[in-house]
C-alpha cells in the first residue's frame, strides 16, 4: 500500500509541476505574444512613416524638376538677352562711326584734347565758333 500511495505522490508532484510547467509555458507564450503584436504595431508605424516619407520625396522631386526646368528657361532668356545686347552695342558702336556729323565732332574733341586753338578746331572741323567754343569749354570742365 505504501508503494501505491508514493506511487499516486509521485504521479501528484509531477501532475503538479507539469501544470506548473504548462502555466510557466503558457505564461512565456502569452508575453512573447504580446511582444510580437507590440513589434508588429511598430513595424505598421514604421511603415505608414516610411510611405509618407516616400510620398514626400516624390512631392520634393517634382518641385525640383519644375525648378530646374524654370532655371534652364530664364537662362536661356539671359543668353538670348546678352546676344541681343551685344549685338546693338555693337551696331551703336558702327553707327557712330558711319555718322559724318559724329566724325567731325570726335576730331574736333581729338584736336581740343591734343591742345589746338579754337580758330584751329572751326578751320579744320569746319564748326562755327559757337560749337568750337562749346567743345573747348566742356573739355576744360572734364580737367
Amino acid at each position: 500500500m505504501l508503494e501505491v500511495v508514493n506511487a499516486q505522490i509521485v504521479l501528484l508532484v509531477i501532475s503538479i509541476t507539469s501544470s506548473a510547467l504548462a502555466i510557466v509555458c503558457l505564461r512565456f507564450v502569452f508575453v512573447l505574444g504580446k511582444k510580437l503584436q507590440k513589434e508588429r504595431s511598430n513595424i505598421m508605424q514604421a511603415s505608414s512613416a516610411l510611405q509618407g516619407a516616400e510620398q514626400q520625396i516624390a512631392i520634393l522631386r517634382s518641385e525640383v524638376a519644375e525648378l530646374r526646368a524654370s532655371i534652364m528657361s530664364v537662362g536661356k532668356r539671359v543668353v538670348t538677352t546678352e546676344q541681343e545686347l551685344h549685338e546693338l552695342a555693337n551696331q551703336q558702336a558702327a553707327q557712330k562711326y558711319d555718322d559724318p556729323d559724329a566724325k567731325i565732332y570726335s576730331r574736333a574733341v581729338k584736336m581740343v584734347e591734343l591742345g589746338a586753338d579754337i580758330e584751329e578746331v572751326m578751320r579744320e572741323c569746319e564748326l562755327p565758333r559757337a560749337e568750337a567754343e562749346l567743345l573747348m569749354s566742356l573739355h576744360n570742365k572734364s580737367k
